[in-house]
């Protein structure tokens, strides 16, 4: 499966490593604060891009199962906006939750398989494909 990485890909993982990254330092901070209301605005636009290249990223010009996933996010994303806007934070803070579980850990694992793209290159690039 030797398919060249597309510039989208690369924008794409490195959002979304960023998003992990980001949203867990996001996740550990005290809620409320000015710095979380930053962070958080900076991790929603990097989902925004994940969401987003995500359905520029297509295997033989279709999309995947894992774009469902993409719907959802946004779907999650602007909820959680909304909620949190309107000072739902239970609301605010499920679909987040949610949205950070499901939309980049759960959907990074299937898409780091060794049969997607991402995840050919990747165990490739370990030795650990032939």
């Amino acid at each position: 499966m030797p398919h060249a990485l597309t510039p989208w890909m690369i924008v794409h993982l490195a959002a979304a490593v960023a998003a992990i990254v980001l949203g867990a330092t996001v996740f550990l901070r005290r809620k409320g604060s000015r710095s979380h209301r930053r962070l958080g605005r900076a991790w929603a636009v990097l989902m925004l891009i994940v969401i987003g290249s995500s359905f520029l990223i297509r295997t033989g010009g279709h999309y995947s199962w894992l774009h469902l996933l993409s719907v959802g996010s946004l779907a999650a994303l602007v909820l959680a906006v909304y909620h949190a806007r309107k000072h739902n934070l239970r609301a605010h803070r499920s679909a987040m939750l949610g949205l950070y579980v499901g939309g980049l850990v759960i959907a990074g694992i299937f898409t780091l398989l060794p049969s997607r793209v991402l995840g050919w290159h990747l165990w490739n690039a370990l030795g650990w494909l032939s």
